[in-house]
Formats: C-alpha cells, structure tokens, sequence
C-alpha cells in the first residue's frame, strides 16, 4: 500500500513538544533557588530587568532539553508554555543570557550546590548504597573526565592527558543512582590531583546533606595522595584509592604477594594471589592498609609461554575490613561514573561549552549539574512500579535499577502535549496512544506537593 498523501493546514491550537519541563518547574519549585537568588547582589547588575532566577531557571531549562547554547533561547521567547511551566515572569533574549553569565561567574556556586543537594534529599526515592558482607556504604565516586574543546579559543583550554585540548572537569557522584553532588571545571593541563584535597572535602559535606549511613569515597591512581586520605579521616569517612605504584618493583610485589597473599588458580599458567599488608607512613600514627592483587602469567590464553613471566599488580589504599577480593570488586564498580561522564557530555550534549571566558563556562557546568540531578530524579521517580496510584511502566520498559537521561528526554521530557488556558487555570492534554501520560501525571503529582520539612 503507498503512503497516504497529507495535506497542510494552519491551526489555532496551542501546542508544545516539551511537556516535560513543567515536571522540571515543579522540581525546581520545591527548592529555595529564588528567595536566595533574589537576596544576592551582583556588582556589575545591581537592579536587573530581568531577574536573576529568570536567568537561571532559563538555562536550566534549555540544559534540560539538552540545548547548552546560548542562541537556543530565541525559539522559547514566544512560546509561554516555556515561561510558565518554569515559573518565571520573564524569558531572556540570548544576548541577555550570555551577558548575565558572564558578569554573575561564581557569585551563585555555593547557593546552587546546596540546594542541589538539598532538593535530592527530598525528592529522592532512594540513595542506593553498597552492600557488602559487614554492612552498607554509600559511595561518592570522584573522578576526572576532559571535555574535548578542540578547535575553538577559549579561555582555560588546553591539553588535557587525553591527548586533545579541552577542560579537565572533576566530579563527585553519590550513590549507585549518580547523583552529582559536586562539580569543578578546571583547565585542561590541570593535574587530576591539584586542589582536589579541598574539592574532596566540600563534596563530603555535601554528600552528607544528601544521604545517610557510612560514606565510602572511591579514587583512581591519579589521585593517590595521603592528602586525600587525611582528607577522608578527618570528615570520618571510608576510603577506597587506588595506589599509584611509580617506581615500585613489580618482582618485589610478587614476593610480598607469595608470602602475604592467598593463591587463586585461574587456569593454567595464570595465578592471582590476593591478601593484605600495612605500611606506616609519616602523616599518620597508624600503618594504613593496602589491599593488592598480583597477577602472574606464564602461559598466554591462546597457549603461548612465556619466556618471562608476566607480572601484573593492583594495590589500593583502604579503611575497609571485607575480605581483598571483596574490596576490589567494590573497587571496580567506581566505573559506573564514566557511564555518568557520558550522560553529562552526550545525553545532555554538555561537552563542548557555550562560553568563551572560563567563568561563564564553570557556571553553565554547574547550572548543568543541577540540571542533571533534576533529569535524575525525573527518571527515578519514573522507575516506581506504582507511581502512587498503582500505574504501571509502559510494556516495553524493562524493569531497571537506573534510566538513562537520554531515556528520560524522549520519554519524558519530549513528550508532546496540547496545552490549553481557559477559566483562569492552565490546562495540558496529551493524545490518546501516549503510554506514557499516566506515569507523566503521578510524577507531577508528586512533585508539586509541599515540600516536606
């Protein structure tokens, strides 16, 4: 059968693609953003047409739908579903966005990060922890992720250990959902570990606001320093770090391993020993423990020997008492965060950032954590079998422990509507097929309640 031939007409309906964003208004709603915001002074904008919640909310919507430029507001100056659905008065032209970025620069950093966490601990469905044999951790996974900015001349740009110019970004995830607790852009020649004793600690602080329970900080090799561990000690957490092993001797390693370790036989010709050993070091007054696993290979896979053995080793500093093989499964799950780096650059299409002046950039990345963590929470909250009301997943979502964000803008955020005034009151109708719309309802539902003290 051919297509059918459509014909075009010009209606009067008020239509909207992106219904989505009046979940994001209402989320936003259950935070103090804009009673602070309206406290705060900016030197350079003492008595702003337009004010500064409208500036924020309006980025945070276009993050939000996954259009980070500035230009992207132009579109959304006409529509008053945008406006209203985010709760502000007035939307700004793209030269007004640009230019109120770049004078606020930091001013707002520590308000957005607290109320960040503060909206997660209300709204959140679940902190998912660890379990581990002797209890529960909640991780905070940090980790360094560049940005590729190649080919442009912004200010911070530079190469990064990637190979390529860009920023070197340092984030703090809580929980097995993900949940940014902490964002810092920095330059891209930055070393991974320059400065992070005082980023690890603001994020531990802010984690505590999030979750409850034991915190467990997990660090890769590039930031092997006994300053974060002081750090960890000092705000009475765990920690998990890999080791940097720099000059070590892997032949000695071996020889520890075969006196300390316990022996695993993966097959023949390749044997793991794992086990536990305590070094003393000079910042504290207690050996701290060191978990390794070492590695031997005679034979190769495809039966090939070895005239020389092959010696691989993985040593990790650690408060943890769990077993070594158990502590270094936990170790590798700290690589969900590069699925969290992915929806940050991809999904939200964050990657490369609007700004030519580095300020402006590390405030559009921090509005974008905020705007993560509310797709976030929009996707969890999706995730309820019940949703409130007993309403079901659509049948062809799997069951799953976490959506993705480009999962939730299809779903959630895309989601077409008819949106209708009429008696004073603001009305929004979806079609007839959506399977969605049920779930989309409850969720907002949800969100407008009142905020829980």
């Amino acid at each position: 059968m051919e297509p059918i031939v459509f014909e075009f007409i010009e209606g009067n309906e008020f239509l909207s693609s992106h219904s989505g964003l009046a979940l994001i208004g209402a989320l936003l709603h259950r935070t103090n953003l804009k009673k602070h915001l309206s406290q705060m002074e900016v030197y350079d904008c003492p008595d702003p047409v337009i004010s500064h919640y409208d500036i924020v909310c309006s980025m945070i919507g276009l993050l939000c739908l996954g259009k980070p430029d500035f230009d992207a507001i132009e579109p959304f100056r006409g529509d008053p579903f945008f406006a209203k659905s985010l709760g502000i008065e007035r939307c700004p032209a793209s030269s007004t966005l640009r230019q109120r970025l770049d004078v606020v620069k930091n001013t707002f950093d520590s308000v957005i990060k607290k109320e960040s966490a503060a909206l997660i601990r209300r709204t959140a469905p679940k902190i998912t922890p660890i379990s581990t044999s002797i209890g529960d951790y909640v991780p905070i996974d940090i980790d360094v992720s560049p940005f590729d900015n190649s080919g442009t001349k912004k200010e911070g740009v530079s190469r990064t250990y990637k190979i390529f110019d860009g920023y070197a970004p340092i984030f703090a995830y809580v929980g097995r959902e993900g949940y940014l607790a902490n964002i810092e852009l920095r330059i891209g020649k930055q070393h991974c570990q320059k400065d992070t004793p005082s980023f690890l600690q603001e994020s531990i602080s802010y984690a505590k606001k999030i979750a409850s329970g034991k915190l467990l900080v997990r660090m890769d090799s590039g930031n092997d320093s006994l300053d974060n561990i002081k750090c960890c000690k000092g705000q009475g957490v765990d920690w998990l770090i890999k080791r940097n092993l720099r000059h070590e001797d892997p032949q000695e390693w071996l020889q520890i391993a075969k006196e300390n370790g316990k022996e695993v036989s993966l097959r023949k010709g390749k044997s793991v020993w794992y086990g536990t050993v305590f070094r003393k070091t000079k910042d504290f007054k207690e050996p701290l423990r060191i978990i390794f696993a070492v590695t031997e290979r005679t034979i190769s896979s495809k039966g090939q020997f070895f005239l020389f053995p092959q010696i691989e080793v993985d040593t990790y500093w650690t408060s943890l008492d769990q077993d070594p093989e158990e502590v270094i499964d936990i170790y590798h799950n700290h690589g969900e965060s590069e699925q969290f780096h992915s929806e940050l650059k991809t999904d939200m299409d964050l990657e490369r950032l609007p700004s030519e002046r580095f300020a402006t950039n590390a405030l559009v990345l921090l509005l974008g954590m905020l705007a993560y963590n509310l797709l976030r929470l929009c996707g969890q909250e999706s995730l309820r079998e019940d949703n409130g009301n007993i309403v079901k997943r659509p049948f062809y979502r799997r069951r799953a422990s976490r959506r993705r964000l480009r999962t939730v803008m299809q779903d959630l955020i895309y989601m077409a509507c008819h949106v209708i005034h009429h008696a004073r009151k603001w009305w929004i109708s979806f079609g007839r097929y959506n399977s969605w719309s049920k779930v989309w309802q409850n969720m907002y539902s949800r969100f407008k309640e009142p905020v829980p003290l």
